[in-house]
């Protein structure tokens, strides 16, 4: 794979009205972190040295909230799509956030990808980044096969295998309907020919917007090689509409966030019981009761016993401390201290070392 920067376009404009929220859709936590976030930090694997966050929405708490966490490295900035009119339009948009957008020596890739898909990993945009590039695209979509493809773009491939077209649902034939092979919404584009390309675009289609979708045809038809990489896991790639998927998606990150801590040397007597953000810290040989949570910076050190029905919010546990039945915020507690059961630690508050608090304790 080239050693040669990617920027990156990731949409975040949308309204997400299912959600029933005065939350812009973007925000929205899953495992303790923006659900724009988790997008963004698949993005970590590769040599990205600008992200392009478009916004609309609710831009202003969208921005403020995505510039408080996002990585450095990966140099993020925001645009303001301020009229929706389509994902092809949003990309317009992205695109004025990187220095000579239209370069026509500019062979570089772009990737661009929806704000919503919590799910999507890391090694999976590398890999669609990297087939993208070893075979020369101008541009690569990410596809899935699923069962019931219904309200998701179809990929049509003409009598040679190759990618033609992708067609939005409801423009969609009957036959072109039973296509199983599905836009994820997930693309990387070589630079130099994606500006012309959206120039082109039309809003001839049944919702009056630039499609971003349309690009690939546009492409196909001048005789540019469009490829596509299939996702192994189709679930990864799923969008976050309402809250019923938004608890979807938090179940199936709490599992892997789980998986990853016991792997690690973290025991738990029930992971189904048991809830920890993305951004927690767990030591070694940490034993973690039913009825567990632990949000936000919160460090836990080395063979400690937390649980059962605890709950730690961005506070910090030494090594082998036990801390039973008890609601802990932003405090710090002192190695082989022990507390609870029943205890209620506010801002603030420092267990010493070797403390017992003992039962119904307030830290004060």
């Amino acid at each position: 794979m080239t050693q040669r920067p990617i920027a990156a376009i990731v949409l975040a404009a949308g309204e997400g009205s299912r959600m029933r929220s005065d939350r812009p859709k973007p925000i929205h936590p899953v495992c303790g972190r923006p659900m724009v976030m988790h997008v963004i930090h698949s993005l970590g694997g590769l040599p990205v040295d600008r992200t392009a966050v478009v916004v609309g929405h609710g831009a202003e708490r969208v921005s403020r909230k995505v510039a408080e966490q996002a990585p450095v490295e990966l140099n993020v900035t925001f645009v303001e799509q301020r009229v929706q009119r389509g994902t092809g339009d949003a990309v317009i948009v992205g695109m004025t956030a990187f220095e000579d957008p239209d370069d026509v020596d500019d062979t570089s890739t772009v990737i661009v990808m929806p704000g919503d898909t919590p799910l999507l990993r890391a090694e999976t945009i590398t890999e669609l980044v990297q087939q993208h590039e070893l075979l020369g695209n101008a541009a690569t979509i990410l596809t899935a096969v699923m069962d019931d493809a219904t309200g998701y773009g179809r990929i049509v491939r003409d009598k040679h295998g190759r990618v033609a077209r992708i067609v939005e649902h409801r423009d969609a034939s009957e036959s072109e309907r039973a296509i199983g092979e599905i836009n994820t919404g997930i693309f990387a584009f070589r630079k130099d020919l994606l500006g012309p390309a959206l120039r082109r675009l039309s809003p001839d289609n049944a919702q009056g917007e630039y499609y971003l979708t349309d690009v690939i045809s546009l492409l196909a038809t001048a005789g540019y090689s469009v490829g596509s990489v299939v996702v192994a896991d189709a679930g990864e790639t799923q969008g976050v509409n309402d809250r019923f998927q938004l608890a979807m998606a938090e179940r199936e990150l709490r599992a892997r966030t789980n998986k990853r801590w016991m792997l690690a040397g973290v025991t738990m007597f029930d992971p189904r019981q048991t809830f920890i953000d993305v951004t927690v810290s767990l030591g070694r040989d940490v034993t973690l009761y039913p009825g567990t949570i632990l949000q936000g910076d919160t460090v836990i050190g080395n063979g400690c016993e937390i649980g059962p029905d605890s709950r730690l919010v961005d506070s910090v546990v030494e090594d082998g401390s036990i801390v039973e039945n008890s609601v802990v915020r932003n405090a710090v507690i002192g190695a082989g201290a022990h507390v609870g059961p029943y205890a209620s630690l506010s801002e603030g508050v420092k267990i010493m070392p070797g403390t017992t608090t003992g039962p119904f304790a307030d830290g004060s």
